[in-house]
């Protein structure tokens, strides 16, 4: 059963952002988004099939800042995905 989004959702926002080629930290997922967990956000959309990764560098006050950006699945992962529905453990 494949899921569809509430194109009105803050789910959906983000989908869109990511889809674009775009990535986004959480300052811009709040400031630009509304969205104020953006860890929960991005798990939603990986729940519904999208390979999102989450990357770091280092800024310009010498702190980590995380963001994310949407890709294309790995060898494994799309090899994992195969093996668990193999094992009968997927929707």
């Amino acid at each position: 059963m494949i899921k569809k989004f509430n194109k009105e959702s803050k789910t959906y926002s983000l989908f869109k952002h990511l889809q674009s080629g775009a990535h986004i930290t959480a300052t811009e997922a709040d400031s630009m988004l509304g969205i104020k967990n953006l860890s929960a956000e991005v798990s939603r959309v990986r729940q519904m099939g999208f390979a999102v990764y989450s990357k770091t560098y280092k800024a310009g006050n010498n702190k980590k800042v995380t963001y994310f950006v949407m890709g294309t699945p790995s060898q494994e992962l799309v090899a994992l995905g195969y093996k668990a529905k193999a094992m009968g453990i997927t929707l």
